[in-house]
């Protein structure tokens, strides 16, 4: 499923390796970012002018490559499949996540801010409205709950509740 042009999401399952995937998402940056990483560009020319124009778009035109390189390579990715879910680098196995909300808007700022516990594991992007909790049961484990930024959260409720309906010990 494709909503727009920034924006990778597999809401249908799909095999890869032998694995099922059952939700993918990555949260690339928003336009936005792009077009204001974009006053890095006359900024350089105006710093380099007075000794070589010819350096100032040199050194903008490098500088602002880095910074769409840099926002392109850091987006990171949600993936469901059976037996986790993965949000960047960390990994939380589905058999200890209990209860899963979704926040919109006024919401899901509460939740990035004044109810927000600093035991909490974040991958929030300030560009990203929407969040979902996920609620941790691992008794052994402080975080309480994970707080993922997402522009479809509902498919990650489906994914969860739809991994955890076929495999019943999860």
């Amino acid at each position: 499923m494709q909503n727009g042009p920034l924006l990778e999401t597999c809401a249908t399952k799909s095999v890869c390796n032998g694995c099922v995937t059952y939700y993918r998402e990555r949260l690339w940056p928003a336009a936005w970012l792009y077009i204001a990483s974009a006053l890095i560009i006359p900024a350089s020319i105006l710093v380099f002018m007075p000794i070589n124009i010819t350096v100032g778009y040199i050194t903008a035109a490098v500088l602002y490559a880095s910074i769409i390189g840099f926002l392109l390579w850091s987006a990171p990715t949600i993936t469901i499949d059976a037996e986790e879910l993965r949000a960047g680098n960390a990994r939380l196995p589905i058999e200890i996540i209990g209860e899963v909300e979704t926040f919109h808007d006024a919401e899901a700022t509460l939740e990035r801010g004044q109810r927000l516990d600093a035991r909490a594991w974040l991958m929030i992007r300030g560009w990203i409205s929407p969040v979902v909790r996920l609620e941790v049961l691992d008794e052994s484990d402080p975080t309480p709950y994970w707080l993922l930024s997402s522009r479809t959260p509902e498919l990650v409720v489906e994914a969860i509740a739809e991994v955890k309906l076929r495999t019943p010990n999860k």
